[in-house]
This record gives structure tokens, C-alpha cells and sequence, in this order.
């Protein structure tokens, strides 16, 4: 199997920051930057997502919460859905 690596070889030899859509895609440090930062190669910044932990009774409430808004919105949409075909569900 052959996999297309020469654009990253390519990169590799001649290091260059990428940006795409004001994101960083590649960034370039020097070993001053990387001894400034303690060798802490985490420089790139990207943000990270701290987990709420909630008390067991609350996060049960926000399951409950979750679930009737999920019901809701099924319904809404079965509604919706059967009113378009016509069909009358309470008819037997």
C-alpha cells in the first residue's frame, strides 16, 4: 500500500508556518522558544475543554432534562410527520 507522504517530507525539509482560515495548521519554533517554554512542547495554544463534574443529583436531573427536551422534540417531529401522511394514530 502506498500512502501519499512526499507533501509532509516536503514540509519537513523546508519548515514552514500553514495557516488556513486564520487557524494554525503548522507552527515553527526555534530551541530558545522551546527551553524558554521548559521544553513544554505544548506551544501551539489549542484550548482545552475543562469537564464539568456535577453531584450525582444534578447530573441525574440534567439526564431527566435532556431526555423529556429529546421526547419533546420526537414528538414534535412524529407530529409533524404524520399530519404530512395523513395518518390519524388515535383511530383504531
Amino acid at each position: 500500500m502506498h500512502f501519499p507522504v512526499a507533501p509532509a517530507v516536503e514540509w519537513w525539509e523546508n519548515r514552514q508556518e500553514i495557516q488556513e482560515e486564520g487557524f494554525d495548521k503548522a507552527k515553527k519554533y526555534s530551541i530558545d522558544k522551546i527551553k524558554e517554554k521548559n521544553y513544554n512542547i505544548d506551544l501551539c495554544g489549542y484550548p482545552h475543554e475543562e469537564e464539568e463534574i456535577l453531584p450525582p443529583k444534578e447530573l441525574i436531573q440534567q439526564y431527566q432534562e435532556k431526555r423529556a427536551s429529546l421526547n419533546a422534540d420526537i414528538d414534535r417531529i412524529l407530529a409533524q410527520i404524520t399530519d404530512i401522511l395523513g395518518i390519524n394514530l388515535e383511530e383504531n
